[in-house]
């Protein structure tokens, strides 16, 4: 398999100009249809900035226009690199440790990787199929609304619901609580009603049946495998998410938190990829259109 590893990256990347035109190249992948000629024609890059001239009328194309890199004065290069570093890892790459290694400040390092996960946000589309796991874990605080503990004067914790179709994808979402009509309102937005739900004995789920779901359900109390009826594959992913969140970023506030599920859902759904995910990450940068500040399409 032909890895992308961080000596061919650099020499496939070497200047700001070469990053420039992947981005134009996969952004006009057709060709640029020239708004006064009428038709495609060749455009060349501008010597000093950040744009594109059509051979014959000059008319001008800015390729970074709608995207995460728009109006940024960081080095293409350096999003570029900062993009390598979140797909060579599975527990991710804390801002701190970015503003160390591209010499910038710590705000500028966060905000790069806050804008490079609004581009792994898969979470909806398509409905999960087959044998669907679903449960839900505890982030942060140390243990009100957890689970048969209550305690005084404690920070509450924030939880995060998962839904993982079994050699399929995984949609994670930060929920509220873990009221029934909280986690049927998800499922059915997210699960094919076809679909085999598979749980812990979290009362909330008892419901499913009457909204025509399969349900079968492993008691943790007695045994966490019972033939193939297990939430294994949701624990797995909160491993990942939780050794990320406690030993790579150590705190993750209640505003962000579903940035971060999105990251690790969307390294677990193109996992099959391996070091393709860069180029699909690339994809997402043209497909990803930015309309202003923290608004989306």
């Amino acid at each position: 398999m032909n890895k992308l590893s961080l000596k061919k990256f650099l020499r496939k990347y070497p200047h700001n100009d070469a990053c420039l035109d992947e981005i134009f190249k996969r952004k006009y992948s057709n060709g640029v249809d020239c708004v006064r000629c009428k038709k495609v024609t060749k455009y060349y890059k501008i010597i000093g900035r950040t744009a594109y001239s059509c051979e014959f009328c000059r008319t001008q194309v800015f390729p970074l226009a709608g995207t995460i890199f728009e109006k940024s004065t960081i080095d293409l290069r350096l999003w570029f690199y900062a993009m390598f570093l979140m797909i060579k890892t599975r527990s991710g790459v804390s801002a701190k440790q970015l503003e160390r290694e591209l010499g910038v400040c710590y705000k500028t390092a966060h905000r790069m990787f806050k804008q490079i996960r609004t581009l792994m946000d898969e979470n909806g589309g398509d409905m999960l199929k087959g044998d669907v796991e679903i449960d839900e874990t505890y982030i942060g605080g140390a243990g009100k609304n957890r689970r048969y503990v209550a305690h005084f004067n404690e920070k509450e914790k924030q939880i995060v619901m998962g839904m993982i179709q079994r050699s399929g994808k995984a949609y994670l979402k930060h929920i509220p609580n873990t009221g029934k009509w909280t986690l049927i309102k998800h499922i059915k937005e997210n699960v094919d009603p076809k679909a085999r739900i598979i749980t812990d004995q979290l009362p909330g789920y008892t419901q499913l049946v009457k909204y025509g779901y399969k349900h079968d359900f492993v008691n943790h109390n007695e045994t966490y495998v019972k033939g193939d009826i297990h939430t294994q594959n949701a624990e797995s992913m909160w491993s990942n998410l939780k050794r990320g969140i406690f030993g790579v970023y150590r705190h993750c506030s209640e505003r962000y938190l579903q940035n971060y599920a999105n990251e690790y859902a969307w390294r677990y759904n193109n996992r099959g990829l391996g070091d393709g995910m860069f180029d699909k990450l690339l994809n997402q940068v043209v497909l990803v259109k930015v309309l202003k500040v923290g608004q989306l399409v």
